[in-house]
């Protein structure tokens, strides 16, 4: 563990930071000292509803709170709903600005680019919300959106919240099968689809795809172009100005899908005010988004960093829109995107920045990255070489943000701040709110350095699903998070809470290796395999084999390579040198695929159930299905 930090806030970065302006304010506010994030994080979970009560005056949140922030900040259970009388509007919390600055820039991979000023964004929000009320759509209506991360996306987002109707996506790169998974259980009313797409330098049409998703979802659809956002449906309707509804504060504003994986997608269900004030307080606290910062996060829109992206409006930053592959020329098209346009906050996948490790081009040496005041990573923990690879060849003053949370909160557990160090390895801490510890099998708090344990959340927080949609009594919602420990939220991921205060994430817990019957995170082996130069990429699970547990490693090796005894003695060597023995995979085998999400996430328990003759309930849900055939029956593994 690193004794010394990587990066240190300034006392300029801090005081005029955000953060350090709320902490004034709720000092003053409750006669009380936060001279440290430490203080500032232990007040906000020991006091939920002054918390979040205070931090809605603070952020000027335009709405209703009723007379209470919640009824008992100690129930950590399903339905336990903040501000249950209060009301707001999704959109007017985003809308906060109404001129000619830049509210929007869009960039494609094959050089489309598009920017909308806010007073464009206003009027294309009125033209989609006139249009889908012109369709008959009304409060709780689903509308169901299969488009790129186009601005296109984002408008149809904030004409649906406006009106009350419940948004969701799914990217135009799934299958049939897989929108239908996912859209077909909740019944939408209208379907937005492109006439294409660009991705890897290919031009994919899925007008044949999408009208045969219409079809069976029976509902309305409508094509929007790609190229230039023209949509004919709107574009009859003359722009005028807004008008806000304020809805009850827990009411759907959108639905997400779980992965799919183990089988039939969950349909998450968020609510308006908890996303909304989740969100505003992650950027705005967590990361320091100020109005007019040119904020970019990649993803597509079946990702929730999409969502959390787009909240980035309620915080008047201009949010910056990417479709295609981000490895482009090597990844400079990124670069490009950031320099051209001043980007204060660069996010990107953790696979991104550990694929740039393995390219013969300096960042730093190539852009002016001076903008960047922060460097965003999440979907699979962030390794230790990485943060080095960020100091030393992207920006050396850099805050590296390494976050942690998902689908099921929308949101970060795990987040950055502008008041604490940066350790080598480490995820600054637990965000504001959020009662996070690293927890034994019965809910107690493993304390600092106190060793790895599951991640558990102690205290409600305001997004919290609402339900899992057609979910009877709530019991896949209970299964999900409620029934392994009682009365805490249980994540699913194996974690360890360092003595600096910050986290370190093992992997998911239910993908957790138990070679006699020691618990390992996948992540601890993935570590020490990025070191070797060959392995391009690789997969770890656990094998029931011979009244025990094995540790198996797949790889993916540099073109030439092929896997020998030497090879496999590094391997092995690096693991239990950076490591342990416990560590030492017992098998290592060539591949030539790793099966992953369509969000990039590697599927580990697809293909341990695959190595075990086990089915694989929804393969739609990969992006490469195929490469699971790989695994099947292998000889390695019998012996």
């Amino acid at each position: 563990m690193s004794e010394k930090p990587i990066w240190t806030p300034s006392d300029t970065r801090i005081k005029s930071s955000l953060i350090y302006d709320f902490a004034r304010k709720a000092e003053d506010k409750f006669d009380n000292k936060f001279p440290d994030y430490e203080s500032l994080h232990h007040w906000s979970v020991n006091n939920i509803s002054d918390f979040w009560d205070f931090f809605w005056d603070w952020a000027n949140i335009k709405g209703d709170k009723g007379d209470v922030a919640i009824h008992d900040e100690n129930d950590m259970s399903v339905g336990a709903k903040f501000f249950p009388n209060g009301h707001v509007n999704y959109t007017e919390n985003m809308l906060v600005k109404n001129d000619d600055s830049i509210a929007i820039i869009f960039w494609g991979e094959d050089q489309i680019k598009r920017e909308l000023s806010w007073s464009d964004l206003h009027a294309r929000v009125s033209q989609c919300e006139q249009m889908m009320r012109g369709f008959g759509i009304q409060f709780g209506d689903r509308v169901a959106s299969f488009m790129p991360n186009t601005p296109e996306s984002i408008i149809a987002l904030l004409a649906c919240a406006n009106i009350g109707a419940i948004f969701t996506t799914a990217s135009p790169d799934f299958g049939v099968t897989g929108v239908m998974d996912r859209f077909g259980q909740i019944k939408p009313k209208l379907f937005l689809y492109p006439d294409g797409y660009y991705y890897n330098g290919k031009w994919m049409d899925v007008r044949t795809k999408a009208l045969d998703i219409a079809k069976q979802l029976n509902c309305t659809s409508h094509e929007i172009s790609y190229k230039t956002g023209a949509w004919a449906e709107i574009d009859t309707y003359a722009a005028k100005p807004l008008t806000y509804t304020r809805h009850p504060f827990n009411h759907p504003l959108y639905i997400l899908f779980s992965s799919g994986t183990t089988g039939i997608p969950k349909c998450i269900v968020h609510s308006t005010g908890g996303v909304m004030l989740q969100h505003i307080k992650e950027h705005r606290l967590q990361c320091d988004v100020k109005p007019n910062d040119p904020i970019f996060y990649f993803t597509t829109c079946s990702w929730m960093m999409w969502h959390w992206l787009s909240s980035g409006l309620g915080s008047g930053a201009s949010i910056l829109l990417y479709d295609g592959s981000p490895f482009i020329d090597n990844g400079r098209i990124l670069f490009e995107y950031a320099q051209s346009s001043k980007m204060t906050l660069f996010g990107t996948s953790a696979k991104f920045v550990d694929a740039l490790r393995k390219v013969d081009w300096v960042p730093k040496d190539n852009y002016d990255l001076s903008s960047i005041r922060s460097l965003g990573s999440t979907g699979s923990p962030l390794v230790h070489e990485s943060f080095d690879y960020i100091i030393e060849n992207i920006k050396s003053d850099i805050q590296i943000n390494s976050l942690s949370g998902g689908t099921d909160i929308v949101s970060c557990f795990m987040i950055g701040n502008n008041l604490s160090p940066v350790y080598r390895g480490e995820l600054q801490g637990a965000g504001l709110g959020y009662d996070v510890i690293a927890s034994d099998d019965d809910g107690n708090d493993l304390g600092k350095g106190g060793g790895q344990g599951e991640l558990v959340c102690r205290k409600p927080f305001p997004c919290m699903p609402i339900e899992f949609w057609g979910d009877k009594n709530d019991e896949k919602y209970k299964d999900a998070y409620f029934n392994d420990i009682k009365g805490v939220w249980c994540h699913g991921d194996w974690i360890e809470q360092t003595v600096h205060g910050g986290f370190i994430i093992y992997g998911r817990s239910d993908a957790t290796l138990n070679p006699g019957g020691v618990r390992i995170g996948t992540a601890e082996i993935y570590r020490q395999v990025e070191k070797i130069p060959q392995v391009l990429d690789s997969l770890c699970i656990g094998q029931d084999f011979d009244d025990d547990v094995r540790v198996v490693l797949f790889v993916i090796l540099q073109k030439d390579v092929q896997l020998n005894e030497g090879l496999i003695a590094q391997i092995k060597s690096e693991i239990r040198k950076g490591a342990s023995p416990r560590h030492v995979p017992a098998k290592i085998i060539q591949v030539t695929q790793i099966p992953r999400t369509r969000s990039g996430k590697i599927v580990e328990l697809a293909v341990r159930n695959v190595v075990h003759g086990r089915p694989v309930k929804n393969k739609e849900a990969l992006a490469n299905p195929e490469a699971l055939n790989q695994f099947k029956d292998l000889e390695e593994l019998k012996s």
